[in-house]
């Protein structure tokens, strides 16, 4: 499992990077397209996941509070 909630932080950290690069977004499509792929990434992991992880982190999954649920990961 840790290996899966590495992965996790790791696309979440990889979702954050993508909307805050602004050269990225002068490309709508390839923009979008990156996010949708990331976005897919992470909800695939989130499925992966045991139901015995931490409650708050799948709260914040489901709820797509992304930087939420990556603060908690650093915890």
């Amino acid at each position: 499992m840790q290996k899966d909630l590495a992965d996790l932080a790791a696309a979440l950290r990889e979702r954050l990077a993508i909307i805050a690069d602004n050269e990225s977004r002068r490309d709508p499509v390839h923009h979008t397209e990156q996010l949708r792929k990331v976005s897919e990434r992470i909800e695939q992991i989130e499925r992966s996941l045991p139901p015995t992880i931490d409650p708050q982190l799948r709260h914040f999954l489901q709820r797509h509070s992304y930087s939420k649920a990556l603060e908690l990961l650093r915890t």
